[in-house]
């Protein structure tokens, strides 16, 4: 079993690397705790139900303030490793990154229509814990280039994953888009690909997308912040599904959180 392990996850000489592995992991299962308690990142409905006087974004520019930095961290990362795109694995663990938050941020400008409030505070860590990720992500696969390739390889099957992913995220957030007409607050049931099956296919995607980005590292990083999405979006999606249930009657009941049939 050891053995297995190691052919397939390499974990970089590196003993921080190491500990944010394992401390990704304990920080990303204490929110998923949270939000299954109800105690919600400020955004999305979940903040649109708690309005304060705190300092608060659009949620158009709080988007944007998510995903940001962490692709112009992707961007720069081929300038501040230009010796290393020789690696085939580093390189595609880089564009992945940087496609991913490119893709997000084109979706925040044409896609997304928006009601809403992002607060201040959950901007921030929300965008600091995404920049912090992504960057550890490319420095340990960095790092990772001087144990040479892993006994198996996943990377071929990592890209599969990956563009499956981000194209299941994105054709279900344009679904969610052509929800609501302009100026429209309401939110409605979602209806058409995988909504009549989950309330939240696109977290299912961007799921299947970071397992096929850690497929493409192989590395230990890769795999914690794989299973720290995994986490959170499951408990996202629980207390997604749960809100629809209160605010709609005739939700169906059949639809499950985010894994069809399952949960």
């Amino acid at each position: 079993m050891t053995w297995f392990v190691s052919s397939i996850i390499q974990s970089p000489p590196s003993i921080w690397i190491t500990g944010m592995s394992a401390v990704n992991v304990i920080s990303m299962a204490n929110v998923t705790y949270a939000e299954i308690s109800g105690k919600h990142l400020k955004y999305s409905k979940f903040w649109n139900q708690n309005q304060s006087t705190h300092t608060k974004f659009s949620s158009r520019f709080g988007m944007l303030f998510f995903y940001t930095p962490s692709f112009l961290a992707g961007l720069a990362s081929f300038w501040l490793f230009p010796h290393h795109h020789h690696n085939f694995r580093f390189l595609l663990l880089v564009s992945a990154l940087t496609i991913h938050f490119f893709k997000r941020i084109f979706e925040v400008i044409f896609i997304h229509k928006y009601s809403g409030s992002v607060m201040v505070d959950s901007g921030v860590v929300i965008s600091l814990s995404y920049l912090i990720s992504t960057s550890i992500m490319i420095y340990s696969q960095y790092l990772s280039q001087e144990l040479g390739e892993p006994s198996i390889d996943l990377k071929f099957l990592g890209i599969f994953l990956f563009l499956v992913g981000i194209s299941g995220n994105f054709y279900h957030h344009y679904l969610l888009s052509k929800m609501r007409k302009d100026g429209e607050k309401e939110y409605k049931i979602p209806k058409g690909g995988l909504f009549d099956f989950v309330v939240c296919p696109h977290y299912l995607f961007e799921i299947l997308g970071f397992v096929g980005v850690s497929f493409i590292s192989q590395n230990l990083y890769a795999l914690s912040y794989a299973i720290g999405v995994i986490l959170y979006l499951t408990g996202r999606s629980y207390a997604t599904r749960k809100w629809y249930l209160s605010k709609f009657e005739d939700f169906p009941q059949h639809v499950k959180a985010i894994y069809p049939y399952l949960f």
